[in-house]
């Protein structure tokens, strides 16, 4: 069986669309923004409820945790976290909701990571 070309099956036809050279494109895939969780210092919360903050929803343990507290009261804020910004949000809502349910005025805030 012997198959016949057509003027439209040919790659060189400007008219067929294909210019007969593969290109490929190549799209990246950008990582989302992070953003750094900060606990701030104030004279009133304990630094016992500090600590439990850092560890209950940071997941550091209590070696770790005193050293960050130690950073926030020596300095007036330290990163306890760099996460993505629903996660960021997520964990500023329960430290903040967390302090305001036992009364203390704990601050915790987000910033976009540079």
């Amino acid at each position: 069986m012997v198959l016949h070309s057509t003027m439209s099956d040919r790659t060189d036809d400007p008219d067929n669309g294909d210019p007969g050279v593969a290109t490929k494109t190549r799209t990246r895939t950008q990582r989302p923004p992070m953003y750094k969780v900060m606990l701030l210092n104030d004279d009133f919360t304990p630094m016992e409820f500090v600590v439990h903050v850092l560890e209950r929803f940071f997941g550091v343990n209590h070696a770790q945790a005193f050293e960050i507290m130690l950073t926030v009261h020596k300095k007036g804020l330290a990163v306890v976290g760099v996460f993505s910004y629903e996660i960021a949000e997520t964990k500023v809502a329960q430290v903040m909701d967390f302090a305001r349910r036992h009364q203390h005025p704990l601050q915790c805030t987000l910033e976009k990571e540079e």
